[in-house]
């Protein structure tokens, strides 16, 4: 099997004929596109979502606090808490899992979370550390903005800037290569895109503003979640690829390993979806956010435009971060 995402469409047919029972307390139930569960509390709902870090060695315990919590913000709501879970291989030391606790631990600080649990242990099952979290959130009934609830004609916009987090990965995995490129700036604006790895800020002001659905930006970069959004919404998009928000660093170390930057693992970014996207962008401007608006939902068909021409989006592959760490 490749490495990465499985196929879409045979995932789709395990998850949904996996499920165990349907509860009614269950309001949003995760799946293709579909991150984060929400659960029913009374006057209030839980929303939680589950990811592991399999493609960082460098930063990985802050990567694993930002990913999962970046999915909570995309239901419009602030996570409280995370799981933890780290398996390390035999090569591992006690200096290198304590490290990893460390930054996750400060990173929990930052968004103002507890640890609430997890487990840990040293394993001949992996021959590099792997982190995975559950993330926790809380908001009032029916608070939660949906993935599935983008419609024809909302505009689509993102923010900050694509690729950071598949940038930062490559500059401290394959420093010595990239060294010979890139001037010492551009390493250090790059070592500094994990400082905006994280949408708990957006996701918060959206969901207040009321849109209509909203993806953060992982594997298989924009066009995976714009497939995703898409696919959950059964809707389309059109989006202009002269429109999308990509750095001079990330364009360069794309350039240098053959790497389609649209497809380039996006943590830090958000997708989201609204009625009028110059009004979101001017808010999220006003609370220091870079956005941008890249195109439009549509009924059918996934395009994207470049050089003047109309092209099919293909449903999401392995992330093209794969070409660099394998």
């Amino acid at each position: 099997m490749k490495v990465g995402k499985l196929d879409s469409y045979e995932l789709q047919k395990i998850i949904d004929s996996n499920r165990g029972i349907k509860r009614e307390d269950v309001r949003i139930r995760g799946g293709i596109g579909e991150d984060c569960s929400v659960i029913e509390f009374g006057d209030f709902e839980c929303v939680v979502s589950t990811d592991p870090i399999t493609g960082s060695e460098n930063g990985i315990g802050k990567l694993a606090v930002h990913i999962n919590c970046n999915d909570i913000a995309s239901c419009g709501v602030e996570p409280l808490g995370i799981l933890v879970t780290i398996m390390a291989p035999e090569t591992s030391t006690l200096t290198d899992i304590k490290t990893v606790m460390e930054e996750i631990s400060e990173e929990c600080k930052k968004l103002n979370l507890e640890i609430l649990g997890g487990h840990t242990e040293v394993t001949s099952a992996v021959n590099r550390m792997i982190v995975s979290c559950t993330a926790i959130g809380k908001g009032k009934k029916n608070s939660a903005v949906s993935t599935a609830n983008a419609k024809p004609g909302d505009h689509i916009i993102v923010t900050k800037k694509l690729g950071m987090e598949g940038t930062f990965i490559a500059i401290n995995d394959k420093f010595e290569r990239v060294n010979k490129f890139l001037t010492e700036e551009e390493i250090e604006e790059a070592k500094g895109y994990i400082e905006n790895i994280s949408v708990v800020k957006e996701g918060r002001i959206c969901g207040q503003a009321g849109v209509n659905s909203m993806h953060d930006i992982t594997e298989g970069g924009v066009l995976g979640a714009l497939w995703e959004v898409s696919s959950a919404s059964k809707c389309g998009f059109e989006v202009n690829y002269d429109s999308m928000p990509i750095s001079e660093v990330t364009r360069k170390i794309c350039n240098e390993f053959c790497v389609d930057p649209l497809r380039f693992i996006s943590s830090g970014s958000m997708l989201i979806t609204c009625k009028d996207g110059q009004k979101l962008v001017d808010l999220l401007k006003k609370n220091s956010i870079e956005a941008a608006i890249i195109g439009n939902i549509t009924k059918e068909k996934t395009i994207i435009i470049k050089d003047g021409k109309e092209e099919d989006v293909a449903p999401p592959d392995s992330d093209e971060l794969f070409k660099i760490i394998n």
